[in-house]
């Protein structure tokens, strides 16, 4: 399996269990904020292991187009990472200091679901000459395409997160949970699939 498989695999578990209603009841406001934010560290480690693999090094003159969209897709996957650790860590702050307030509870922030949309697109555009990228096995077209599905149902959640200043509530609290609960396993299913031998040394 890929290095940064696992991180991706296991922040995508993560993710899905903290947006099941089911598990939400049985680990309470916290403990299910808190595995937003145990799976948004696994998502930036997994996130940094590829960048760090993706060519190696900023984008240059020499750099071929499926290489430079391969690093910026990575590069900006990783800041969209950081920007969810920020926003799951003040949702498990917030449910920490009020537990029984109403509507505590992390949701895909705006900017790092549009990271995530930016971040998805460019891989695909990577994945158009696949065969020139450094690794040809960097991306392949069901794992850019199912993080593309999982980038927008991502969106899709924070839309539906978003609080009217008129009444307080989310816009939509089904499309909220839903986005979530369906990102993750397009990202989970996308993690288990790049499953693939590295040979020695």
């Amino acid at each position: 399996m890929r290095r940064e498989s696992w991180g991706f695999a296991i922040g995508s578990l993560c993710f899905l269990a903290g947006a099941l209603p089911p598990y939400a009841a049985w680990a309470g406001t916290v403990g299910a904020n808190a595995t937003f934010f145990v799976g948004s560290i696994f998502f930036t480690t997994a996130a940094l292991i590829q960048l760090v693999l993706s060519g190696r090094r900023p984008p240059h003159g020499a750099m071929n187009r499926a290489d430079r969209a391969d690093w910026w897709a990575a590069a900006i996957q990783f800041a969209g990472t950081l920007l969810f650790n920020v926003s799951t860590f003040a949702a498990l702050a917030a449910a920490i200091a009020r537990p029984d307030a109403v509507g505590i509870g992390w949701r895909p922030d705006a900017w790092g679901s549009i990271a995530f949309l930016v971040a998805s697109t460019l891989a695909v555009v990577a994945t158009k000459d696949r065969g020139r990228l450094w690794d040809p096995d960097a991306r392949t077209w069901h794992g850019t395409w199912l993080n593309l599905a999982g980038s927008i149902a991502f969106g899709a959640s924070a839309v539906g997160a978003y609080v009217l200043p008129e009444t307080g509530d989310l816009l939509s609290e089904y499309w909220a949970n839903l986005g979530t609960m369906l990102g993750a396993v397009c990202f989970l299913v996308a993690a288990l699939l790049s499953r693939r031998t590295i040979p020695p040394g």
